[in-house]
């Protein structure tokens, strides 16, 4: 085990790359069981946070990055869609919800927000919070009043992810940069609202990269509340369609350090999944994963369908985490300390911060 081992399951924001890559670098096994004590001590390990996602706006985007099927520079075959409007959200929010989902959210294919969109936005994010369920949503980059118009709707979660290391961005994307990401994060935070931020893996990156994605993340003031952690589809038409496949070990390498560095964060088995069997799946899992999107689709690509996910839950003992609205952040501790308090009674709890 590495000598920074006494160090996990604490929030730390001091991340160096060697460190990191110290992580990567374990054996397969002792990694998964650091990353399984890592996520024992903060959270239950037989649940898992259910999302769903809707495109609210598709194709068109301007952007040029290499993975996305959305963007307009690339012909994927994808059928352009406006704007939807807020009853047919709501209809969306509606079915997600009696599904299981506990958290609805609503992207559109925007480098960022009009002016003119606002209006129509933030009264997506009213109704589907009065329908009981949390709020999530991604625009592409906001301006501080954006967030704030969007966190005084009551939107609990902004999803902006990073995509990958610093040095190898500029190899994937052109038209914004990496600080113009930073910059938006930094905004949602100063609005108040949670982050959502990840990065996708088979982009054609090096472990180096895939070090430096979760280091930035992990090193942010604030670690982010979920962390998605995508696997690349490729998609025919954009310029990584014929990227080289995966390891899927090393996938799941990336869901472990991710776990460890960000004990507190949900990390999200996020893209890809179609791809994934079920043992693939379950390996995600005890890495640390706790969060999944649910449904047929994720905005334009391919997910596993709504039953067959709870059938793997059934079968691994699985259930979805219960979404649960507080009055105060008193509220909020009190219920997380006795979720702790009851898994530290279970048998298979391992206190890491004693080993």
């Amino acid at each position: 085990m590495s000598s920074d081992s006494s160090s996990y399951g604490q929030v730390r924001h001091d991340w160096t790359r060697q460190q990191v890559l110290d992580l990567f670098a374990l054996p397969f096994n002792d990694l998964l069981f650091t990353a399984q004590m890592v996520h024992r001590q903060h959270f239950d390990a037989n649940r898992v946070q259910v999302s769903t996602l809707c495109s609210i706006k598709t194709g068109a985007c301007p952007e040029d990055c290499s993975y996305c099927p959305q963007s307009a520079r690339y012909d994927t075959g994808l059928e352009r869609e406006k704007l939807m409007k807020v009853e047919a959200v709501l209809e969306e929010a509606r079915a997600a919800k009696a599904s299981g989902a506990t958290r609805f959210c609503m992207g559109a294919a925007w480098r960022s927000p009009k002016k003119k969109d606002m209006p129509y936005v933030t009264r997506m994010v009213k109704e589907v919070k009065a329908l009981g369920m949390e709020t999530c949503m991604t625009l592409g980059m906001l301006s501080d009043d954006q967030a704030k118009d969007l966190a005084d709707a009551g939107l609990d979660y902004y999803n902006h992810n990073l995509d990958t290391s610093p040095e190898y961005y500029g190899d994937i994307i052109t038209t914004r940069t990496y600080e113009d990401r930073l910059n938006t994060l930094a905004n949602v935070r100063a609005a108040g609202m949670k982050v959502c931020a990840g990065g996708i893996i088979g982009l054609g990156e090096e472990e180096k990269d895939r070090a430096g994605l979760l280091m930035q993340l992990a090193n942010l003031p604030d670690h982010p509340e979920s962390v998605p952690i995508n696997m690349l589809v490729k998609v025919a038409g954009t310029p990584l369609e014929n990227n080289d496949d995966l390891d899927p070990f090393e996938f799941i390498r990336c869901i472990a350090v991710a776990r460890i560095m960000m004990p507190k964060s949900h990390v999200r088995l996020s893209a890809g999944r179609e791809s994934m069997n079920d043992e693939m799946q379950s390996l995600a899992f005890l890495a640390g994963a706790n969060s999944i999107f649910y449904g047929e689709k994720l905005l334009t690509t391919g997910n596993p369908e709504a039953n067959k996910d709870m059938q793997l839950f059934a079968r691994l003992g699985i259930q979805p985490e219960e979404y649960q609205q507080y009055e105060d952040e008193t509220a909020v501790e009190a219920e997380l300390q006795s979720q702790i308090a009851e898994q530290q009674t279970n048998p298979f709890f391992y206190d890491a911060a004693k080993a």
